[in-house]
């Protein structure tokens, strides 16, 4: 991060609830992530229950590891799981005041979607209406 970029100081460890949606009519899926920020990389996890599938209406459980630069964050996705076992990558970009990461995931070769998670802390009303609201908005 350079001392001109406006999130430099704010670090995106914390608590972080979103949605990501898949193409083809197939519901999304809520998520909750920690995430834990270095200098250097970017870490977490994340829980979600599974809407779809073998694992429908299991809670599946993943790691996170990438990295942020200015107000891009990039991570990986990897489920600990026995009915997913691919990885997913996410790309997206960081809103002003840092409580908004807005973007796309993609299983390469197989299929992507859009992505949004917002920073709990300060959070007043429905995070899923909101999420809802937005990814639903270009559909």
């Amino acid at each position: 991060m350079s001392a001109s970029d406006p999130q430099s100081g704010v670090s995106l460890s914390g608590l972080w609830h979103g949605q990501f949606s898949y193409p083809a009519g197939v519901p999304p899926e809520f998520f909750r992530a920690t995430l834990l920020e270095s200098p250097d990389w970017l870490s977490g996890s994340t829980q979600e229950v599974s809407q779809f599938g073998k694992s429908k209406g299991k809670t599946l459980y993943a790691t996170l590891r990438g990295r942020r630069d200015g107000n891009a964050v990039s991570f990986v996705k990897i489920y600990e799981s026995q009915t997913r076992t691919h990885s997913v990558n996410y790309a997206g970009t960081l809103n002003g005041d840092a409580t908004e990461i807005e973007g796309i995931w993609t299983v390469p070769g197989f299929w992507s979607g859009k992505f949004l998670m917002i920073r709990e802390t300060g959070l007043k009303g429905s995070v899923s209406q909101s999420v809802r609201e937005t990814i639903g908005a270009d559909r």
